[in-house]
């Protein structure tokens, strides 16, 4: 597969994470009555992965986030050459879904980007006004985590098949864990869209949402290998 069709297998998949996974926190989790909630934004984020892992895995790895680019490069499952194409490609990607669901949202009457725009924050932006350090290290815990569960379910000792719905539950999980602290990013794509849209306070705090993933990422790529020793 050439780099051109990679690269645009990403920019379409990480579109539909940031336009699932943050539409549903801007449009549904609090609608009347009826609305999906933590719960159903953290599945929503599930739902993506898994769905596109399925449609694009083939064509690029499905990777839809820079920091699981740099964790697969660093467990030398990724080449290094490749990564500012696949990164360009999913920042892109991710503004392009803000800028569809900015659209869409300020349709209603009343809609106020200043409230957030499911943006990622540390401390009185951070959902349960949690601090930058509780922030920072959840950021790094949780991606790393979640590039765990990714290196060691596409490994090829892994039973065949199951990976995207291993990463998808995964995703799940560490956004019930991480909402209320950050809005949970472990992905700058995700973060970098709606900032760019809120401005402010939240391009002020996007630092965080690149340093931490990236620095999870990579230490998952680091012990992984560590951890699972090569196969026989």
């Amino acid at each position: 597969m050439n780099l051109g069709n990679k690269a645009a297998a990403e920019f379409f998949g990480t579109f539909w994470l940031v336009f699932g996974g943050c539409g549903s926190a801007v449009i549904s989790a609090a609608f009347p009555e009826v609305g999906i909630g933590l719960l159903g934004v953290a599945l929503a984020f599930g739902l993506t992965v898994l769905t596109m892992a399925f449609a694009i895995g083939h064509i690029s790895g499905c990777h839809l986030n820079p920091a699981v680019s740099v964790g697969l490069a660093v467990g030398k499952r990724f080449s290094w050459s490749e990564l500012p194409v696949y990164v360009a490609a999913q920042v892109i990607g991710g503004i392009a879904a803000a800028a569809v669901l900015y659209v869409i949202a300020s349709g209603k009457a009343g809609f106020d980007v200043s409230a957030g725009f499911a943006s990622n924050g540390y401390g009185a932006h951070s959902p349960g006004g949690y601090s930058l350090v509780a922030c920072l290290v959840a950021e790094v815990v949780l991606t790393f985590m979640f590039l765990m569960v990714i290196l060691g379910s596409t490994d090829e000792r892994a039973p065949a098949g199951f990976a995207p719905i291993a990463i998808g539950l995964c995703l799940t999980l560490i956004h019930l864990i991480g909402i209320p602290i950050t809005n949970l990013s472990v992905n700058p794509a995700r973060s970098t869209g709606p900032a760019i849209f809120v401005g402010g306070w939240a391009i002020g705090q996007l630092w965080l949402f690149w340093v931490a993933p990236i620095v999870g990422a990579a230490l998952a790529g680091v012990v992984y290998p560590l951890v699972a020793g090569k196969a026989k």
